[in-house]
């Protein structure tokens, strides 16, 4: 276990130390369950992507994280799947049994019957309660497809070794609606509270969403919807809009963080398409609206940090797409001083995807201009391309993020990809205070993960910390298995 130190006064800048990565993941444990029909798609067999963990802050020898297991082509897993530790992250036990579909074990009786799964979440009370949400989807009787979808919800009482029935906060059997791109926030102030967040696309009527509309589409208007329990898991109150972009508008990426005050703040990526949005808001913007009342009521009208230059990535020898969260940020809240940081990718800096960070220290009311914060040389060719960010703060306040990059991508071999953190002890509104990067894992090569409109890594990877040491939970592939989930910790 590592120690836990609060209130410490931080360390000088400097780089820090790569300790404990560790392989968490290998051959599938759903391997003998296909879920679907075979020919509704490439299943990439013992590839696990799109991680993310949470530490258990009142034992912090316990750790959960999730993945997607055995990633399809065109959307989705043969399930959403565990892992917990609980000696820091030192060794891991696989928990398949999420019963977010039926490879693992979601039956019609226990209300997981479902054949697909996407977009894992989760994160733990302070009492130790562990939860976990998913996006499980049915196909449709020609082809694959996106209906009937519905936000699942599980609890954990014994940090991650059983998974309760699934709760089912919203369901929807319309082939033009897709509930999508969800996430899950225990309140870190009260064990009763969780708030479980995400999209709703609606297509035109008559109109069928196209199956990319799972892979986080932005053709159709988008309304944000919440739900949250109030004691502590046993129950959750229906599922209901908070946020309404507009017609040929949408949000997407909703996550939301709570300010020591108790104050909720869910950010999203704002996208106006529609003729009649507000001057200047035209196209994508980060932006939040915020709640007073732990969710019973929230802020009519978004606030915009910023505008979005949306960052796409593609491979620097093939030109091929990688699909990244190119319109997802990332965002962390200080526990103790409020401070509030956004990550998220941009092409304005280069003309190719970086990282962009802002932050606020008045609880969302001003932001300080958008600067790029990634390391990675400026090389003038797609080589030095940053990209799917995550960010989190550490007990004495130091904010560190991790990215992925191909700056030691040698051409004529496969694409050569590291990942890296850079963290900031102070005045981080300033560039020259990034300066500490630090290696955490590679090169490997990213042209061997799943296909899913892109070389699939994920469209986000977790990031958390053990007292002032981060621990970031990431995807790498490896010469046998198109991606595995790894575990590091990084600190000084």
């Amino acid at each position: 276990m590592l120690g836990v130190v609060v209130g410490a006064a931080p360390a000088a800048a400097g780089p820090f130390t790569t300790t404990g990565l560790t392989q968490v993941t290998g051959g599938s444990p759903l391997a003998g369950c296909l879920g679907d029909q075979p020919t509704s798609g490439t299943n990439f067999v013992n590839s696990e992507v799109e991680p993310w963990i949470a530490v258990d802050r009142s034992n912090t020898d316990r750790i959960v994280v999730t993945y997607q297991q055995d990633r399809w082509s065109n959307g989705g897993s043969r399930g959403d799947v565990t892992a917990f530790s609980t000696d820091g992250g030192a060794s891991w036990t696989i928990n398949a049994l999420t019963k977010s579909t039926v490879c693992t074990g979601g039956t019609a009786a226990n209300g997981g019957n479902y054949e697909r799964a996407s977009d894992p979440w989760v994160d733990v009370a302070p009492n130790g309660d562990m939860y976990l949400m998913t996006l499980s989807v049915d196909t449709n009787p020609g082809g694959f497809g996106t209906y009937p979808n519905a936000m699942l919800v599980m609890r954990s009482t014994d940090h991650g070794a059983t998974w309760s029935d699934p709760i089912t906060l919203r369901r929807d059997e319309n082939p033009n609606v897709l509930n999508d791109k969800n996430s899950l926030t225990a309140d870190p102030h009260d064990s009763d509270f969780v708030y479980a967040v995400w999209d709703r696309l609606v297509s035109p009527p008559g109109e069928s969403a196209p199956p990319n509309a799972f892979e986080n589409s932005v053709a159709f208007r988008g309304p944000t919807w919440f739900s949250r329990t109030t004691d502590g898991g046993a129950s959750w109150e229906p599922a209901r809009k908070i946020f309404e972009p507009g017609t040929i508008n949408q949000t997407i990426g909703n996550q939301i963080v709570v300010l020591p005050s108790g104050d909720l703040i869910d950010f999203f990526d704002l996208i106006h398409g529609a003729r009649n949005a507000p001057p200047g808001s035209r196209g994508f913007s980060i932006a939040f609206i915020r709640s007073t009342d732990r969710g019973e009521t929230w802020s009519r009208n978004a606030r915009i940090i910023d505008h979005h230059f949306v960052a796409e990535v593609t491979d620097p020898d093939t030109g091929q797409p990688h699909r990244t969260e190119s319109i997802l940020p990332e965002v962390a809240v200080d526990a103790a001083s409020g401070n509030l940081y956004v990550v998220w990718q941009d092409l304005r800096f280069t003309g190719r995807s970086a990282v962009a960070f802002a932050m606020s220290t008045n609880g969302g009311a001003t932001w300080s201009p958008t600067i790029k914060i990634n390391q990675t040389p400026v090389l003038g060719n797609l080589n030095d391309q940053a990209f799917m960010p995550s960010v989190d703060v550490a007990d004495d306040g130091t904010v560190g993020v991790t990215y992925y990059d191909f700056r030691n991508n040698t051409a004529g071999g496969g694409t050569d990809t590291d990942y890296w953190t850079v963290h900031c002890h102070s005045g981080c509104t300033s560039q020259a205070n990034w300066a500490a990067e630090n290696h955490v894992a590679g090169p490997f090569d990213s042209r061997r993960a799943p296909v899913a409109r892109g070389f699939f890594l994920g469209d986000y990877v977790g990031l958390d910390h053990i007292g002032n040491t981060f621990t970031p939970f990431f995807t790498q592939t490896t010469p046998t298995d198109p991606a595995n989930e790894y575990y590091a910790e990084v600190g000084p």
